[in-house]
Formats: C-alpha cells, sequence, structure tokens
C-alpha cells in the first residue's frame, strides 16, 4: 500500500507539472504562451526528475508501460503491476484535474484543439501506422536507455540526471511527430479528466486517437526490456 500511495502521488505530481507546463505554453493570456517546444521538454523533463527524486522508494515507475517492461524480464513482480497502475492511472487523473484548477481561467479564453493539447497528445500528421510506431520507437529508447543507467554504477541519486537527460533528449528528438506520450498514465488518465471536466466550449476528447499512446508505449516498452534483457544474458552488457 505504501508503494500505492508513493505511486500515485508521484504520477499526480508528474502529470500537475507536465501537462501543467503545456498549459502555460498554449493557453491563451498565461504568462509563457507561446514560449515554444524547448519550454515543454524541458518543463517535463524537469517534472520526471523532481518527482523520481522524491518517490524513489517506490522506483518512481509513474508509467503503466515501464511497470509491464520490467515485469515480462523479472525485475517487478507481475503481482504488483495491477496495484502500480491502478495508482498510476488515478495519479494522472488526478494530476490533471489539479491544472484544470490552476489554468481553469486560461481554458475559458483559449480554443477547444489547445485545451485538449493540454491534456492530452495528438499527431502533427495523422497516421495510424507512423504515429504507432513513433511511440514504440520513442518509448523503446525510454526503457532501454533507463535500464542501461542502471548498469552504470554512480553515487546515489545521480541516475535521476540520467532519467532527466533521457526525456529531455526523446522530447527534443523525437517528439515532434506524436508529442512523445511514452507513458498511457500521462495520455489515457488525462484525457478522461479532459472528457469529464466542465471545460468552456470543448470538443470531443478524440478517442479514436487514444489507444496508439496506449498501446504503442506498452509494445515499445516490452520490446526494449527483452532485448536489453538478451543482451545481457549474452555478456554484451556486463
Amino acid at each position: 500500500m505504501n508503494n500505492f500511495v508513493l505511486e500515485l502521488l508521484g504520477t499526480m505530481f508528474l502529470v500537475l507539472l507536465g501537462d501543467g507546463v503545456v498549459a502555460n505554453v498554449v493557453l491563451k493570456g498565461t504568462k509563457g504562451n507561446n514560449s515554444g517546444w524547448i519550454v515543454i521538454t524541458t518543463g517535463w523533463a524537469m517534472a520526471v526528475g523532481v518527482n523520481a527524486f522524491i518517490f524513489t522508494a517506490s522506483g518512481a515507475h509513474f508509467n503503466p508501460a515501464l511497470t509491464i517492461g520490467l515485469a515480462t524480464i523479472g525485475q517487478f513482480a507481475w503481482a504488483d503491476v495491477p496495484l502500480y497502475i491502478a495508482a498510476q492511472m488515478i495519479g494522472g487523473f488526478l494530476g490533471a484535474c489539479l491544472v484544470y484548477v490552476q489554468y481553469k481561467d486560461h481554458f475559458n479564453q483559449s480554443d477547444p484543439d489547445s485545451q485538449l493539447g493540454v491534456f492530452a497528445t495528438g499527431p502533427a500528421i495523422r497516421n495510424t501506422v507512423t504515429n504507432l510506431l513513433c511511440e514504440i520507437i520513442a518509448t523503446f529508447f525510454l526503457v532501454f536507455a533507463i535500464l542501461g543507467i542502471g548498469q552504470t554504477e554512480m553515487a546515489p541519486g545521480l541516475s535521476v540526471l540520467g532519467v532527466i537527460a533521457i526525456i529531455w533528449v526523446i522530447g527534443i528528438c523525437l517528439g515532434g511527430t506524436t508529442g512523445y506520450a511514452i507513458n498511457p498514465a500521462r495520455d489515457l488518465a488525462p484525457r478522461i479528466a479532459h472528457a469529464v471536466l466542465p471545460l468552456k466550449g470543448k470538443r470531443d476528447s478524440d478517442w479514436g486517437y487514444a489507444w496508439i499512446p496506449v498501446v504503442g508505449p506498452i509494445v515499445g516498452a516490452i520490446i526494449a526490456a527483452q532485448l536489453f534483457n538478451w543482451l545481457v544474458c549474452s555478456g554484451i552488457f556486463r
């Protein structure tokens, strides 16, 4: 139960800060309006890092894809997977609701697409196959890199700086196609919040796309975990 609470709070704060930076950039009338992609990617990277420092006791997953990927190679107990995913989804939903409270006046002044863009990712060019592949590739790198950093001896806490770099580089280098969800709890839970919150003049929640930032990250995480585990078992990583 302790880990449930930690994962819930960690994912809640992650989405509060991550969706919060998006709101600050895209919503009308904010101090950060139109400050750009670098601000968004930096905010998301720092959001992951700060919460990883705070909630390290639970493993700081905050991501069902990572949780499932680790379970497939025996680095996390399958019995705990449902508990973690439930915590992550609840936390993601609550974090999105807090973003709504924080930016309520600005949501009311913004167009429906910008409102949705705060809560959920969407493709720059809509193409089911390539959108899915982009999420698979980005999450593959995320999980492979996290496992790789885990192989390196570091001072306590230093590995979190590596995670910040991973999230930042994914956003800058790979995020321009689909908005790099790389995390079902970061996308699906806030998308549900968008559907139920009383946003002024809101549009639909784009449910036709919603499966891609769920399936893509899970597939990418499993492939990355399996490949990394094979490399370790083969002695390529020592």
